[in-house]
């Protein structure tokens, strides 16, 4: 439940068209909801301006079901991460308007179309195979009412594709930059730009690159100081903080 629901809610109270008890019936699940196996934040929205996210692997599809159709009667958006089209297609029988978008495994339910964030959001990565976590950024962001820009394969090995799409750059709000190997794609754009950089080390690489531990720690020690770091390939992570870094500036101006 978002606040503007709260709201409508407590007028209704007030103005007789619904009596307390009804009320109480509506708000009964706040601040959340049990169901045995997991315990649902409802009052996620009012709090942080967004709904709980549902993180699928280690989940039976039934269960993230279950959660999907509890968050469902909040009619906010609804979010799923790391999913398949297994889960979607039992998430679709109860939520028809869900969306599967299979390169970022995320499944969606956009219920609020509102434009939240002031300007837009910037999502570039170095290479072809670092697209799902880059995708999974732009997801989320979307989802969270941003206006999102994308351009992909502009890794450093190829500096000039990058230095290509500068100036589009340079009117975002925010940039994210997830990219693999060595990361260094992070570093040459936070030295461009004068906006926060979010940077996404992803698990894409050789043998050295452990996983994406190298390009973690490359990014970590950037020397470009408008770079923050999230975990390796969480791209939600990035296209959420992002999304929020975009609502603080609407909410200023």
């Amino acid at each position: 439940m978002n606040p503007e629901q709260v709201l409508e809610l407590l007028e209704k109270v007030r103005k007789g068209t619904l009596t307390p008890d009804q009320g109480l019936e509506r708000l009964k699940h706040l601040p959340f909801e049990d169901l045995g196996f997991a315990r649902v934040d409802h009052h996620r929205t009012l709090r942080q301006g967004f709904p709980e996210v549902v993180f699928a692997p280690g989940k039976k599809p039934e269960q993230v079901v279950a959660i999907v159709k509890s968050l469902l009667r909040q009619k906010s958006n609804i979010l799923v991460t790391r999913s398949d089209s297994a889960t979607y297609n039992r998430v679709r029988r109860i939520a028809p308007k869900a969306q599967f978008h299979s390169s970022a495994k995320a499944i969606t339910v956009a219920n609020d179309t509102k434009t939240y964030g002031d300007g837009s959001i910037y999502v570039v990565c170095a290479g072809t195979s670092d697209i799902p976590v880059a995708e999974e950024a732009v997801v989320t962001a979307r989802l969270m009412g941003n206006v999102v820009e994308t351009t992909y394969d502009v890794g450093v090995a190829g500096i000039h594709r990058l230095l290509n799409i500068r100036e589009s750059l340079t009117k975002a709000s925010v940039v994210v930059v997830v990219a693999g190997m060595e990361g260094a794609l992070a570093s040459v754009v936070g030295g461009l730009l004068s906006v926060p950089v979010i940077a996404v080390p992803t698990s894409i690489g050789y043998g050295s690159s452990f996983g994406g531990l190298s390009s973690l720690l490359a990014m970590l020690n950037s020397c470009a100081s408008n770079v923050v770091v999230v975990n390796i390939d969480n791209g939600f992570g990035a296209g959420y903080v992002a999304s929020l870094i975009n609502r603080k500036r609407k909410a200023r101006s």
